[in-house]
């Protein structure tokens, strides 16, 4: 069992469209160090669990990871019709917003206008 398992699991609750800030997902797991030690939990996600590491971002929706895994999250984030702009994400149609820290993000409704998929989610 890792020590980020919490902050895996809310990870996992991002629905497809949505995307979160460090902060706010250090918020959530009740992490100290806030918005700088979600990013050390998302540094170690592992693979093939099935955590969409690519729904987390920076303050003001910027992707922070640097290449070749920028190329790869702007583009998986594209394909589930979240908008960018050079490297910055439209928050104001894509920001998952939990209410607090008891709440989890699937409480929060996807946009009604973005793309339906057939396909199962990516691990």
């Amino acid at each position: 069992m890792s020590s980020w398992d919490a902050v895996y699991r809310i990870v996992k609750q991002i629905p497809r469209g949505r995307v979160l800030t460090y902060g706010a997902l250090a918020k959530l797991a009740r992490l100290p160090g806030g918005g700088r030690t979600a990013g050390h939990a998302m540094a170690a996600t592992p693979r093939g669990k099935g955590i969409p590491w690519h729904r987390v971002l920076g303050a003001g929706g910027k992707l922070l990871i640097r290449e070749p895994y920028s190329s790869l999250q702007r583009k998986l984030l594209e394909s589930e019709g979240v908008p960018l702009r050079e490297r910055r994400v439209d928050f104001k149609r894509c920001l998952l917003t939990p209410v607090s820290p008891t709440n989890s993000p699937t409480q929060q409704k996807a946009p009604a206008n973005r793309r339906s998929s057939s396909r199962a989610s990516k691990p």
